[in-house]
């Protein structure tokens, strides 16, 4: 059975790229789509061009929706793209760090995890030797986690807090 994901935000890509991880999207999902919306959205970001081989990586991943896009009213273009793509391509996963949309989609019985839930998943099976220097990298480049949050992980894979 394959694994499908829809990538819901650029937050989720922009924190996987700013840590040089995306590679570990082809390790956990068989096939990997994000909406146009998200697309258009990361090449807008500010710093697009210091992301670590977002635009090769993500090139043929690109999907349109075809659905009619009633949840533009409750979270973004993107997040709202990705739901309805998650949903068009039956995918397994949502990777959303909204806050906000992921209630909205968990609400609707999608299955969400967030960047940190990859990190972890990836130091539970050896791909990554420790969390602490991806946190610290994070925190470096504005990504909006809590440091509370970070060090409760870090606590329980036994790692330095920050």
């Amino acid at each position: 059975m394959k694994n499908i994901v829809s990538i819901g935000d650029t937050g989720a890509i922009i924190s996987l790229a700013t840590v040089n991880k995306l590679h570990l999207l082809d390790y956990f999902f068989d096939e990997i789509y994000i909406p146009v919306a998200v697309w258009k959205e990361l090449n807008n970001y500010k710093n697009f061009d210091e992301l670590h081989n977002v635009t090769d990586f993500f090139k043929d991943k690109v999907k349109e929706i075809h659905s009619f896009n009633d949840l533009k009213l409750l979270m973004d273009l993107g997040e709202s793209e990705a739901v309805l793509l998650y949903n068009e391509m039956n995918a397994d996963v949502l990777i959303i760090d909204d806050q906000k949309a992921r209630k909205i989609a968990e609400s609707i019985n999608i299955n969400c995890i967030g960047s940190l839930a990859l990190f972890i998943k990836a130091k539970e099976e050896r791909k990554i030797e420790n969390l602490r220097e991806i946190f610290i990298k994070l925190i470096e480049n504005k990504r909006f986690f809590s440091k509370n949050l970070l060090n409760s992980i870090l606590k329980e894979y036994n790692e330095k807090k920050i």
